[in-house]
């Protein structure tokens, strides 16, 4: 994780919270990392730490399987959109690239 990464990626929030934000239970929580649908962290102490965009994703999961969408077809989903967003910034790092290039410049707009 980058030091520029927003509050809502840092893994601060225990799986209590997590349960009473998204009302699944810790076993449902469980469940779903055993599925490799969520990745907490672990603290020294192995206590599971989530972000709020795992709670997110959590209440997102949550609404498919009870629409009736298996785990392993949200897995594939979560892997499309993944992939999806890494050939966007594949692009994205190119097109600055070629801009950098083209106008002679080292560094991209975000680079320190």
């Amino acid at each position: 994780m980058t030091n520029d990464s927003s509050y809502k990626d840092k893994k601060v929030i225990t799986i209590g919270v997590v349960r009473d934000l998204t009302g699944l239970s810790e076993r449902q929580i469980r469940y779903y990392e055993e599925r490799r649908l969520i990745f907490p962290e672990r603290s020294p102490g192995g206590s599971r730490k989530y972000s709020f965009a795992d709670v997110e994703l959590l209440v997102e999961i949550a609404n498919k399987i009870e629409d009736g969408v298996q785990t392993h077809e949200i897995r594939k989903e979560m892997l499309r959109r993944e992939k999806a967003q890494n050939q966007n910034d594949v692009r994205r790092k190119m097109i600055q690239g070629q801009l950098n290039a083209q106008f002679g410049l080292r560094k991209g707009p975000s680079s320190k």
